[in-house]
C-alpha cells in the first residue's frame, strides 16, 4: 500500500511539473504571437481563460454530484481532469461565447482595436459619437511594417492633399485603416491587388474596373457577411486620386473636408473629421470615427508627415 501510495505522488508530482512547462510554454508562444499579431494574440488568450473557466465549472460540477467511489483513483481522476481538459477547449472560442466579450474588453484596455477587420463602406445613418481630444491623444509606436505603409504611400497622399486640402496624414490613417496596414486589402477575382486603400464601393456612376467580395456590414449594431462591389484602381496614386475627388466633390463628404481643413493638422482635428465621415455613412462600424482617431493621432505625431 505505500508503495502504491508514493508510486501515487510521484505521478502527481511529474503530471504537475509537466503541467507547468506546458503552461509555460504556452505563455511564451502567446508573448511570440502578441509581438507578431496582437489582435491574434488576444482572441487566444481570451479563449485559454474561457477553456480555464469552463474546465472549473465542470470541476465543481462533478464535485457536487455524489458518486460511489467504488472504482476511484488516482489515475481515474487525472483521466477525467483530461477529458474536462477537452471538453473545456472543445466548447471555447464558439460564436456569441465568453471569449468574445473578454477579447473585447482586452481590446479596449490595450488600445488595438483600431486593427479590426475594415468595416462596410455603406451608410448606416448612424451619427458618430465624438469623444474628446484627449481620447485619442496616447498614440502607439508604428511598427517597422506600419512605418513602411507611411513611407511607400507618402508621396500620393501629398499629391491628394494639395488636391483636395485634407491633411497627408489623415489620408495615409484611413488607408491604413481600411486596409489593415496592406493586409487585408481588397482584392481581384484572379487574387491581384484593387489599389483600393480606401474601401469605396462601385455605386452606380462607377465606369471603371470591379473587385466583387465578401466584406462586413454593421446592421443594427451586429456585423453581418455581406457580398459588394468595390472600386479597383491601376495603382495606389489612383486610389489617392479618386478618394481626394471623391471627398472635394461630393456634397456628403463637405463637413469631413471642412473639418480637416479647418485648421493645422492636429488630434482634434482629426478628431473631427473622422467623426464627420461616420456621420456622413463613410463606415457602417459604430466605433468608426474612434478607431479612424487614433490612428491619425498616431501618424501625426510619430511619422510628422502633416
Amino acid at each position: 500500500m505505500a508503495a502504491a501510495s508514493g508510486a501515487s505522488t510521484l505521478t502527481g508530482a511529474s503530471t504537475t511539473s509537466a503541467g507547468d512547462a506546458s503552461a509555460a510554454r504556452s505563455i511564451q508562444a502567446l508573448r511570440t504571437a502578441a509581438a507578431r499579431d496582437p489582435k491574434a494574440a488576444i482572441r487566444e488568450t481570451a479563449k485559454q481563460f474561457e477553456a480555464l473557466f469552463m474546465q472549473q465549472l465542470m470541476k465543481s460540477m462533478r464535485e457536487a454530484t455524489v458518486g460511489s467511489g467504488m472504482l476511484d483513483n488516482e489515475g481515474s481522476k487525472l483521466g477525467t481532469e483530461m477529458l474536462d481538459a477537452q471538453y473545456a477547449a472543445k466548447m471555447s472560442g464558439l460564436p456569441g461565447g465568453l471569449a468574445e466579450a473578454i477579447a473585447r474588453q482586452l481590446e479596449r484596455q490595450l488600445g488595438t482595436g483600431a486593427s479590426d477587420v475594415p468595416s462596410a463602406r455603406a451608410p448606416s445613418g448612424a451619427a458618430g459619437a465624438a469623444r474628446s481630444a484627449s481620447s485619442v491623444s496616447e498614440a502607439s509606436p508604428l511598427s517597422g511594417r506600419q512605418a513602411e505603409f507611411v513611407r511607400v504611400h507618402q508621396d500620393a497622399a501629398r499629391a491628394a492633399e494639395a488636391a483636395s486640402g485634407i491633411p497627408a496624414a489623415f489620408m495615409i490613417a484611413q488607408a491604413a485603416h481600411e486596409s489593415a496596414w496592406g493586409q487585408r486589402e481588397i482584392r481581384n477575382a484572379d487574387g491581384s491587388a484593387s489599389h483600393n486603400l480606401f474601401g469605396i464601393k462601385a455605386g452606380a456612376g462607377w465606369t471603371g474596373a470591379v473587385a466583387e467580395i465578401t466584406t462586413t456590414e454593421w446592421v443594427g449594431g451586429e456585423p453581418q457577411k455581406v457580398t459588394a462591389k468595390f472600386r479597383a484602381y491601376a495603382s495606389y496614386a489612383d486610389a489617392f486620386r479618386d478618394y481626394a475627388q471623391l471627398m472635394k466633390t461630393s456634397p456628403r463628404y463637405s463637413r469631413a473636408v471642412a473639418a480637416a481643413t479647418a485648421a493645422p493638422a492636429s488630434a482634434a482635428t482629426g478628431q473631427g473629421f473622422a467623426s464627420a465621415l461616420q456621420s456622413a455613412g463613410y463606415a457602417t462600424d459604430p466605433r468608426y470615427a474612434d478607431k479612424l482617431s487614433r490612428l491619425i493621432n498616431s501618424t501625426l505625431k510619430l511619422q510628422r508627415i502633416a
